[in-house]
């Protein structure tokens, strides 16, 4: 700086004069940039990117914050740091204050009537609610929606195979998801453990937002409800609290049940749903069973849950499973810059042995793709079942043929006797093929061994029995659900 006379140079008094007049939330764009950078994108998009500048009503400068938990998070992680920032960058050295929203309004009873308006900030900021940290914000500025906490990326619309298993459910969550009218309200998905109600909730969740950039989407686990009602009620917030939830105008619950007989829990679950309902603002939930199901929930709860539309998934059939390992090898394909494929035997018998959860089947191929590399596509069909015999369930049914046999003569109204005899009419020779067919899949007996344990036949018996249907079931709907019905029950 040069002085001449006392007076600042022209120069200099037309650049202070500049920096002199900087708005605020220029300044607080500047503390942003580097508040980002140390904090990370997580921390800074759950608690310090939804809080605003707000003029006080002594002229100073007010951040605030959506919430009082977010605020405490502030004070005690980061605001050391934000008021340093602010000193080095605000050159008026205007005085900047916390408060959250519900202390402003509060302190200043101007706000109310519009008097105190949020200051100005050049860059987008999210308006995801910290306290919930899974909210879904806006979409950015390239149209696509942010990826946040509790929302995968890979669970879409586009990766969910439909089949007759889940098709009603999966038109549904679409209809849900393209804000259109008449729709039902609340809508349950139900379904056990790994038959994709997750995927599909995620799936609803970023359409909604594509299609409707402008709406609040929130996304929750029924955990992640719970442990922030209690932190908002051990920090007195719970009004805070409610009134970011019943702002959404969806609101999507993952696994509701895990509320039940939590009392205070449910009791704000019920007042929240109903006011979102009243006020004509969707909802979605998923859990493991029907409400009807859900005894140990409140009534009047389990009553709204049932109101709208319950939706069942139903296990994925053999079909949809194959389309399910299709789909996941484009995955790994995309992921791993090679082409992965299977044999046909392969496919088949990962189709047939994890049938009681998605999860566990993809889990199954990831497991292949792992131990094999660009090399899967050449594994045989024993080699398979060795990599992949110690991850499979440890407290698995132990399944014998006779158990086989039981349950095939129970299925189809014989005596087991009949299996093991010579006759060969129909009625009695396609059950012993399928029981056969079972007792290659389902046990580690060899060809001749499940031969002698069906009245003692040859092996050769038995290899016709199991490719005979192996090629009835892909054209007989029929065969194919017994097969799955006699399956389900050995394996409980």
């Amino acid at each position: 700086m040069t002085i001449k006379g006392g007076v600042v140079s022209q120069e200099f008094s037309a650049a202070y004069s500049a920096v002199a007049c900087e708005p605020a939330g220029v300044v607080w764009n500047k503390v942003c940039v580097v508040l980002k950078r140390e904090l990370g994108d997580a921390a800074f998009g759950s608690w310090i990117a939804p809080a605003v500048l707000r003029e006080g009503l002594a002229g100073d400068v007010v951040l605030v914050t959506p919430t009082g938990i977010a605020r405490d998070w502030i004070r005690r992680s980061a605001w050391r740091r934000v008021s340093e920032l602010w000193t080095a960058h605000d050159a008026t050295a205007r005085r900047l204050d916390l408060k959250s929203r519900l202390e402003f309004e509060a302190a200043a009873g101007a706000y109310v009537e519009g008097k105190a308006e949020p200051i100005e900030i050049a860059l987008p900021v999210s308006s995801d609610i910290p306290a919930l940290a899974s909210t879904l914000g806006a979409a950015n500025l390239g149209g696509k929606p942010s990826p946040v906490q509790g929302l995968q990326e890979r669970f879409t619309f586009d990766t969910f195979v439909p089949g007759p298993a889940n098709e009603f459910a999966h038109a549904v969550a679409r209809r849900v998801a393209s804000w259109a009218d008449g729709h039902f309200n609340p809508v349950l998905f139900h379904g056990p453990y790994g038959f994709g109600k997750t995927h599909l909730l995620n799936a609803l969740a970023w359409e909604a937002m594509r299609q409707a950039p402008t709406k609040r989407v929130v996304y929750l686990t029924a955990e992640r409800f719970l442990s922030t009602f209690v932190r908002a009620v051990m920090d007195r917030q719970t009004a805070a609290f409610k009134e970011e939830l019943r702002g959404a105008d969806l609101l999507i619950i993952d696994d509701v049940h895990f509320i039940a007989g939590k009392q205070s829990s449910q009791e704000e679950l019920f007042h929240t749903l109903t006011a979102l309902v009243e006020d004509g603002r969707r909802v979605v939930f998923s859990s493991d069973r029907a409400p009807a199901a859900m005894t140990e929930m409140d009534a009047r709860l389990r009553s709204h849950l049932s109101a709208g539309l319950v939706c069942g998934l139903e296990p994925a059939d053999r079909a949809l499973r194959l389309g399910i390992l299709e789909r996941k090898l484009q995955a790994l394909s995309r992921q791993h810059g090679f082409e992965p494929t299977l044999r046909a035997e392969v496919l088949h018998f990962l189709a047939d042995r994890f049938t009681d959860s998605v999860r566990e089947l993809e889990g199954a191929l990831n497991t292949l793709s792992a131990r094999a590399g660009e090399g899967v596509s050449r594994l045989t069909l024993d080699e398979v079942q060795a990599i992949l015999r110690p991850h499979l369930r440890a407290g698995e049914k132990r399944i014998t043929i006779d158990d086989i046999q039981k349950a095939t003569a129970e299925h189809y109204g014989m005596k087991q006797a009949d299996l093991l005899s010579e006759r060969r009419n129909r009625a009695i020779a396609r059950p012993r093929q399928a029981a056969m067919w079972l007792a290659k899949q389902l046990t580690t007996r060899s060809l001749p061994d499940i031969g002698r344990r069906f009245g003692g036949r040859d092996h050769t018996t038995v290899l016709h029995a199991v490719r005979r249907i192996e090629a009835l079931r892909a054209e007989d709907p029929v065969l194919s659900q017994d097969l799955e019905t006699i399956t389900r029950k050995l394996r409980g």
